[in-house]
């Protein structure tokens, strides 16, 4: 994502935000967005400046913002773009998961497990429908027991389940690192 974008999201946020709750705080803008409270005032700043928002000022320190016409075509334009962006991603992904499949099938490889058990994950297994290939679990690192109605090993449990091959599922460099020591064939959906 480039510098752009992330300035669109943050600019959503707030205004999703601030149309929410008028009377929201940047110290609870802040927390809600995890940046900067200093950041955050130059958002606001930034959104007042172009005429998106307008502050009101209540009684002492209250304040209150508040979502101009201008503003709620901004927002609309910025959901917009980030739909797009969205299903452009998931496009991406979901490429790359069929190319995954594919060269597990033309390996011959049928039994799969899922290193993994977030949303990537639950789109691995949905691609599958259909494919002769069996999804037997996950592997989760998150203490889940069921996902999708599937068994969920932790990582010491797999070598006690038969499987051919293994789609890693996940971008967490911790998660990955612990393949290190899984003597199967694995496939990683950047490889695609």
């Amino acid at each position: 994502m480039n510098k752009s974008q992330i300035n669109d999201e943050i600019s959503l946020k707030i205004l999703e935000h601030i149309q929410a709750n008028p009377s929201i705080t940047q110290r609870d803008l802040s927390s809600k967005l995890g940046i900067a409270l200093g950041l955050t005032n130059a958002y606001i700043k930034r959104l007042a400046k172009k005429g998106y928002i307008k502050i009101k000022n209540l009684t002492g320190k209250r304040i209150i913002y508040i979502l101009t016409p201008k503003g709620i075509l901004e927002k609309t334009k910025l959901t917009f773009n980030y739909m797009a962006r969205s299903f452009n991603y998931f496009k991406e992904i979901k490429h790359k998961i069929d190319k995954t499949y594919e060269r597990i099938i033309a390996s011959g490889q049928r039994s799969i497990l899922i290193w993994g058990s977030e949303e990537l994950a639950e789109l691995c297994y949905i691609a599958s429908k259909g494919l002769p290939v069996k999804i037997v679990g996950f592997v989760s690192f998150n203490g889940r027991k069921k996902f999708l109605n599937c068994k969920v090993y932790s990582k010491d449990n797999i070598k006690n389940i038969k499987f051919d091959a293994i789609i890693v599922a996940t971008f967490e460099e911790r998660e990955i690192a612990e393949l290190k020591d899984v003597d199967a064939k694995v496939y990683y959906l950047w490889e695609s």
